[in-house]
């Protein structure tokens, strides 16, 4: 079955949507959660899709805000400088490739420099247009990143099609006002419009004004 959808920009995430890095996140939150006396699987259920320091306040409440950024800022070293095991997603090179002069924009929770590691190391390009953690003042699950990455584009925020994996980000792209294609094993509990295993049946060509993806 093939599945045909009109859009005015495309908008992707980048961990879990375009880049694997579980095992990089898995490792470093679970030695954090074992640190701070904290049920790995309780841990891991909170941080994907978002900023570490917002996932700190969630999980350790009563701690000062202030350390949490401290606390994030070591954290954000580690995952820039542990690149092992980090792999593009299947199809994601291709489809980045085919829309490299389409309106089309990364929406992610980490830093700029931390999000060009990783996809450097998975072999993809940036898009010229990255909304990063630096960009916005709420991570996902609020949906300034990607109400802001629509901005930039100059398309209406209904008119894009979001590709996530996470509940904070398709809970994110909904909040925009987006339809949004969840990515992977775990997008099909979150509410996306459509999901599928990976992106290797991805398919984006312009017509006009008009984006069609077509999901096979």
């Amino acid at each position: 079955m093939s599945i045909r959808i009109r859009a005015r920009a495309v908008l992707l995430d980048m961990d879990g949507t375009l880049v694997d890095s579980t095992a990089v996140v898995e490792r470093i939150w679970s030695e954090w959660a074992t640190d701070h006396d904290l049920a790995s699987a309780e841990v891991l259920k909170v941080v994907h899709g978002r900023q570490g320091h917002e996932s700190m306040a969630l999980l350790l409440p009563d701690r000062p805000h202030r350390q949490n950024l401290a606390e994030n800022q070591i954290m954000l070293e580690r995952e820039t400088a542990e690149v092992e095991g980090i792999v593009a997603i299947a199809g994601a090179r291709a489809l980045l490739e085919s829309i490299a002069r389409l309106p089309h924009a990364l929406v992610t929770s980490a830093p700029r420099q931390l999000a060009w590691a990783r996809m450097t190391t998975a072999g993809l390009t940036m898009p010229a247009v990255a909304v990063t953690a630096e960009d916005v003042s709420a991570s996902k699950p609020d949906p300034e990143g990607f109400t802001a990455a629509a901005a930039t584009l100059g398309v209406p925020a209904r008119t894009c099609v979001a590709f996530e994996d996470s509940a904070a980000g398709i809970t994110a792209a909904r909040r925009a006002g987006m339809r949004v294609v969840g990515v992977g094993r775990t997008a099909a509990g979150h509410r996306a419009d459509w999901t599928v295993p990976d992106l290797s049946g991805i398919q984006i060509s312009a017509d006009s004004l008009e984006l069609t993806i077509t999901i096979s």
